[in-house]
């Protein structure tokens, strides 16, 4: 009887979620209802599973809607109906057009009209749907004749009178207009609700002829879906036989490559993974990922294979990823194994600036109508929640301000305040719009729109309407291309070099970079600013402290500085054991054998999988099968009780006492849900050292590719220092050297364009443009003859010293572009064959102090080049000592002056606490603690150098300064300004510092981790 129900999934107009809707069903007694969301069937899929579990045969649709306007509901007859809707919805999608009034031919859709809509001459497959409002006017005689037509539509929006406000709230959203200002035509019936079905049929109790059109066209919609078959491109080649031979050819090709000729385990290891593979029948998803890369290759284009494909040795042959199954004995059955019947995607990594080419390849290369994105739902999230609904209030921007910024028991106490809570707290975790998914791809066998509509995003990419979750469900599994700024780094210092200095480093040759000796040395001394992963303030403590010199520990510290391993008390207990390797004893053998890398602890989630196999005798598929349970990813309760039971009883069967297994399967409970994958971690390693190769051999070249991938964990500023203190000579922007990009020459840095602020980059690729058309600029008067750039543009080049080549001064050239640029009419500029000599003015001397130029760069910059900020405090005091004598201080009070880089926020169970990085004056980084208690009383105040006093704390190698008191240091008045005391002190306030906030329950204390450090006694 309900042919137009909508879901949370009709954005920003129902408001029933998913399980709700059905749920809601049952106790009303429905038997066959139909889900008809707003433009999309992005929740089709869990409904059709939803209903099958309670008894109610679904029907599934699309309600069509264009410009806020209801046109019909479509219903498919079967899956070509579902296709058929799709295509024609996408069509529209993708030119933007209106719908049509009238729906277009279907072959396998019911259509059903609201009354008003109707068209005179109605098509076989197409009714009139009669709202219990418009039940009355059957009485006219111009619609009995049509009762043939006629069908019960009874649509469901909301459930209660507040979810009726809740809809009016999300329409006006939806139409970014005030609750107030809503006309009825913007908002749902107060009757759209769902009622028994016994009340429902009394209502039409008069009407047989249409309570009969709507069960025929209910028995009729048979919508079947298999979510068992693979619905990803079937093959590569004509079929599975070949696609098998082709891999295992390629396998083969690249176990030369890889091993030499005569390695026996790692040819068993090929032949036992082709053997899964082929039962599985994923020949032909190997193919396409090995596809993909081999057109990378030939583009010269650098990837990174990680995740958990790294874990086997066929990837690794294909030359997918560049991590070694056998060196650091990464089980396959972690990537696929018989009892997973979908493999996990490959996560293949490209620079930024390469993916969208390896993207239009994949998709020409398989088809537009095969290949698209992802999508994903963009939830209603707090800051959110309280802007937008407050707006439809009506408050103010500063009141939405405060609401958003603010927890809620801050929020100011009133009824207009309360009504905005109140409703906003019922929107959380409600979708609020389709995404694209960021780096989620799907190849179809099929076309796409067999299942989903598309939409065309301004990427320029289609996206599908249903999330990775939805999409795994139906038989997709996809292929994560993904884009990161490391890579970048990696690809443009490699170029740089090679134009720099010649020399043509093969960083794809892991052999170069990994566990190089000088690498190792930066490496355990924390010098990795600038490198992949290892960079940020957290991670480059922790290899401090592990004194971490080689691959294999970078691999465990990689995993163990991830959230949820540090959460579980791992990563404390790994640095105990690491630097204490005497004081704990392995729980049991096996794991001394299994475990001896990551001195017992289970670091990885293979971990997992080996206890389970080596200790419990249990296969290695079903370890998986307690991993992914256990990490909260397992379908099946019964399957890991299943797995338990199997686990004890392998156990006694093996003659192992009770209490040891009990002991050690709470263990695994305990730490599995928190894991890591390891061969994600030997990717990110590998990574690591290639970035930290370049940035140790070549590092002005390494930190100049940095600034131009726009940075990694810290601003351009600290990467700009970091080239510095390697010998580089940083030169601000100028119109004769700089690009949009910072270039290098020898150990000459000049600073891009891009760094510039109040700059537009159209103009800056103009004059980079028009200079290699028509030569250097020779004066300002030729750069403003060529370059069609305003006055403001050309101050902003001026202030920064961008024709410092002319000789004459900043305020010289000021005078000049005003004389010129006041009366200049624009239809004049051209580039003149024989130019008039410009006339020489007889200008006055006008000094200018080196502190001007260093307040000029830190307003356009944002940070200060000729000079360093020390040398703009008013005090010569430059600390006690310095950073690199910190280590000699242990427990001692010490008092510095710092430069502040960064500071995170981190949850304890006393309140906020932050870690801070400075630098001294000497240009080196050391790492502070500010207590909450602390805080109250010495807050940070933004960036700048502050004055430090603290005590001096050594944890494992790595000293840290628990501050005790702190005070911003003052810089000297801005000269620029010494007729305005108001601003003096402005500019100062630019200087920026790296914030980071972490949202994460607080670390447990060492007695709460609840790893026994000494065998168990039975």
């Amino acid at each position: 009887m309900y042919l137009n129900c909508h879901s949370f999934h009709s954005l920003r107009y129902g408001t029933i979620p998913l399980q709700d809707l059905i749920s809601q069903a049952v106790n009303c007694g429905v038997k066959t209802m139909a889900l008809t969301d707003i433009n999309t069937v992005t929740g089709i899929y869990d409904f059709i599973k939803g209903c099958e579990l309670v008894g109610i045969k679904p029907l599934v649709g699309i309600e069509f809607r264009s410009e806020q306007q209801l046109r019909y509901i479509g219903l498919a007859k079967n899956a070509s109906g579902l296709a058929e809707m799709n295509r024609f919805l996408t069509k529209h999608n993708f030119s933007g057009a209106s719908l049509p009034i009238i729906a277009p031919e279907f072959e396998s859709v019911f259509i059903i009209y609201p009354l008003e809509k109707a068209p005179e001459t109605l098509r076989e497959n197409e009714f009139i749907g009669m709202t219990p409002e418009d039940l009355p006017k059957l009485f006219h005689l111009k619609y009995q004749s049509r009762k043939a037509k006629m069908v019960v539509l009874k649509p469901v929006t909301f459930r209660t009178k507040k979810e009726y406000n809740l809809h009016k709230i999300l329409r006006a959203i939806d139409t970014n207009s005030l609750l107030s200002k809503l006309t009825e035509s913007d908002y749902c019936k107060l009757s759209e609700v769902m009622v028994p079905i016994p009340s429902l049929l009394e209502t039409y109790e008069n009407y047989p002829e249409l309570i009969a059109n709507t069960e025929r066209i209910s028995a009729e919609c048979n919508f079947n879906y298999d979510f068992k078959t693979p619905k990803n491109k079937k093959f590569y080649t004509a079929n599975r036989k070949t696609d098998l031979a082709l891999l295992t050819t390629l396998a083969h090709q690249g176990l030369i490559w890889r091993y030499g000729a005569n390695n026996i385990p790692a040819q068993e290891r090929v032949e036992k993974e082709l053997k899964v593979i082929d039962e599985l029948q994923f020949s032909g998803y190997f193919l396409i990922t090995w596809d993909i890369i081999r057109y990378s290759n030939s583009r010269g284009f650098m990837h990174i294979g990680r995740g958990s494909g790294a874990n086997s040795i066929i990837a690794y042959c294909l030359g997918i990823t560049d991590i070694c199954p056998l060196e650091l004995d990464l089980y396959f059955e972690r990537f696929l194994n018989i009892n997973r019947k979908s493999p996990p995607d490959f996560d293949i990594d490209w620079s930024w600036k390469e993916r969208d080419t390896i993207l239009e390849y994949i998709f020409n290369r398989y088809g537009y109508e095969n290949v698209a994105f992802c999508g994903t739902n963009v939830e209603f999230k707090y800051r959110s929640i309280f802007r937008e609904v407050g707006k439809v209030f009506g408050l103010p921007k500063e009141e939405l301000d405060k609401l958003a910024k603010n927890p809620m028991n801050l929020h100011e106490s009133n009824s207009v305040v309360k009504y905005v809570q109140e409703y906003g707290m019922l929107l959380e975790k409600y979708p609020n719009q389709r995404s694209m998914h960021s780096c989620g791809i799907i190849i179809s066998e099929e076309p796409i729109t067999n299942y989903t509509p598309l939409e065309m995003p301004p990427k320029g990419f289609p996206i599908v309407l249903f999330d990775m979750h939805v999409a795994e469900d139906i038989g997709f599994e996809k292929f994560d291309i993904l884009s990161q700024r490391g890579i970048g780094h990696i690809d443009d210092t490699v170029k740089l070099i090679e134009k720099n200095r010649g020399i043509r480093v093969n960083i794809r040759d892991t052999s170069l970079s990994k566990n190089e000796a000088l690498c190792n040395i930066f490496l355990a001394q924390g010098k990795t600013i600038g490198c992949f992963y290892i960079e940020s303030p957290a991670m480059r403590g922790l290899l401090r402290r592990l004194s971490c010199d080689n691959y294999k520990v970078l691999v465990a510290a990689s995993s163990i500085i991830r959230p949820g391993v540090a959460q579980s008390g791992m990563m404390k207990e790994y640095i105990f054991r690491h630097n204490h390797p005497t004081k704990f004893e392995y729980f049991h053998k096996v794991f001394e054998e299994q475990l001896g890398e990551t001195y017992g602890i289970m670091v990885y989630q293979e971990d997992v999988i080996k206890i389970a196999l080596h200790y419990g005798g249990l296969p290695a598929a079903d370890g998986d099968i307690l991993r992914r349970a256990m990490s909260g990813k397992g379908r099946s309760l019964q399957a890991l009780q299943n797995v338990k039971d199997n686990f004890f009883a392998s156990c006694a069967q093996k003659g192992h006492p009770v209490k040891l297994s009990e002991e050690i399967y709470r263990q695994i409970e305990s730490f599995a849900g928190y894991s890591f994958c390891k061969a994600h971690s030997a990717s990110y390693a590998v990574e690591s050292y290639q970035s930290l190769y370049l940035k140790v051999h070549y590092p002005i070249e390494f930190m100049v590719a940095v600034i131009n991938n726009q940075g990694g964990f810290y601003r351009t500023e600290v990467y700009v220092h970091e080239a510095r203190m390697a010998g580089g000579k940083i030169e601000n922007p100028c119109v004769n050297n700089s690009d949009l990009e910072t270039t290098v020459s020898g150990t000459l840095i000049y600073l891009g364009f891009m760094q510039l602020m109040g700059l537009d980059s159209k103009m800056t690729s103009f004059i980079v443009s028009d200079r290699a058309k028509n030569g250097l600029f020779i004066s300002l008067e030729d750069f403003i003859n060529r370059i069609p750039m305003g006055i403001e543009g050309i101050k902003v080049l001026i202030f920064i010293g961008a024709f410092r080549f002319t000789t004459k001064t900043k305020n010289q050239l000021l005078v000049i572009a005003s004389l010129l640029l006041n009366n200049f009419k624009p239809e004049n500029r051209s580039l003149l064959l024989m130019q008039e000599p410009v006339k020489d003015y007889k200008l006055p001397t006008l000094e200018r102090s080196f502190f001007e130029d260093a307040f000029d760069e830190i307003e356009l910059l944002s940070f200060p080049v000729s000079c360093s900020p020390f040398d703009l405090l008013q005090t010569t005091h430059r600390g006690d000592i310095m950073a690199k004598d910190l280590i000699l201080h242990h427990k001692k009070q010490v008092r510095m002056l710092a430069y502040l880089i960064s500071r995170k926020h981190v949850p304890t169970k006393r309140g906020a606490m932050y870690f801070g990085t400075w630098i001294d004056h000497e240009g080196s980084y050391f790492d502070t603690v500010h207590f909450p208690d602390n805080l109250v009383h010495y807050p940070f105040q933004g960036g700048g150098c502050y004055l430090l006093l603290g005590t001096v704390e050594v944890d494992y190698h790595f000293p840290t300064v628990t501050i005790n008191k702190m005070a911003k240091m003052p810089f000297i008045a801005d000269p620029r300004y010494s007729n305005s005391e108001d601003h003096q002190f402005k500019t100062q306030q630019k200087l920026k510092e790296d914030v980071s906030n972490t949202q994460r329950a607080p670390y447990p204390q060492e007695h709460e981790i609840g790893l026994p450090r000494y065998k168990m006694k039975v």
